[in-house]
C-alpha cells in the first residue's frame, strides 16, 4: 500500500505558531522532507521531532521528487515543509505535489501560518478579494509584470526581497500611481512592523534606511475613478 505526502505548514516567524495537528503529524512520518535542513533543525528540536529529515529545494527537485514518489509508493509516509507557511506558496511543493498526484499518491495538507493572509487581514486594506502574484521579476519582465496589472481591481499582494522594497514601490507608484499600501515585515516575530500610507509616504520613510528581514506589500486595487483616490481609509478603490 502506498503512503502519504503530507503539505505541513510551519511557523511565518514565531515557533509558537505550529498546530498540534502538525507537530503530530512530523512525528509519525517516516521522512520529513525540508527546503533547508539547517532551518528545520531549529523548528524540529524545539518540538523534539527526531524524524530523518532531507533537503528538497529549487536546486534539486527534480532529482529528488522522484526518489520521494518512489519512497511513497513503497509505502512510507513522507512530510513536506518549507522555511515558512505552506509548501508550494513561491516555493518547489508544486513540483512534488504534482508528481504524487500523478502517480495516485494521496497528498493531505496540515494547515497552518500564512504569509499571505497575515499581511492582507492587517493592512487595513479591503480582503473580501484580492489577488497574491508573488515575487516581482527581479530583471526579465519586470515592466511587463507591472503594468499587466495596472488596472487589477482587486487589492494585490507581494512577496518582497527587503533590498528590493524600495525599487518595487517606485514601480508600483511609475505603474500603478500613488495607491494605498501596506508593508509588512517580520510578521509574528520581534520586529514586526506594518507600514501604511500612501507609495510615496512610504517610499519617503525608507530613505537612508536598510530594511531586514521577510517583506509582504499589499497594494490597493485600481480605483473606480479619479474621484475616490482619496476616499476613507480602507474603502475599495
Amino acid at each position: 500500500m502506498a503512503g502519504k505526502l503530507y503539505l505541513v505548514a510551519t511557523p511565518i516567524g514565531n515557533l509558537q505558531d505550529m498546530t498540534f495537528r502538525a507537530v503530530e503529524t512530523l512525528r509519525r512520518v517516516d521522512l520529513i522532507a525540508a527546503e533547508d535542513t539547517r532551518h528545520a533543525a531549529i523548528l524540529l528540536r524545539h518540538y523534539e521531532i527526531h524524524q530523518p529529515v532531507v533537503s528538497y529545494h529549487d536546486f534539486n527537485e527534480r532529482k529528488v521528487a522522484p526518489q520521494l514518489v518512489a519512497q511513497m509508493q513503497d509505502g512510507k509516509n513522507i512530510a513536506l515543509i518549507t522555511d515558512a507557511g505552506s509548501p508550494g506558496i513561491s516555493d518547489p511543493g508544486f513540483f512534488l505535489v504534482r508528481a504524487a498526484v500523478a502517480e495516485n499518491i494521496v497528498v493531505e495538507a496540515i494547515p497552518g501560518a500564512s504569509a499571505v493572509v497575515t499581511a492582507v487581514t492587517i493592512s487595513g486594506l479591503p480582503c473580501d478579494r484580492f489577488v497574491f502574484e508573488g515575487f516581482p521579476p527581479a530583471k526579465k519582465g519586470r515592466q511587463t509584470f507591472f503594468q499587466s496589472l495596472t488596472n487589477e481591481p482587486r487589492t494585490i499582494v507581494l512577496y518582497e526581497a527587503p533590498q528590493r522594497v524600495a525599487r518595487t514601490l517606485q514601480d508600483i507608484l511609475t505603474y500603478w500611481g500613488d495607491r494605498r499600501v501596506a508593508l509588512t515585515r517580520e510578521m509574528t516575530k520581534i520586529h514586526e512592523e506594518v507600514r501604511r500610507g500612501k507609495v510615496s509616504e512610504i517610499l519617503a520613510g525608507l530613505q537612508e534606511q536598510t530594511l531586514r528581514g521577510e517583506c509582504v506589500l499589499v497594494v490597493a486595487g485600481r480605483p473606480k475613478s479619479k474621484a475616490n483616490v482619496d476616499s476613507e481609509p480602507g474603502e475599495p478603490i
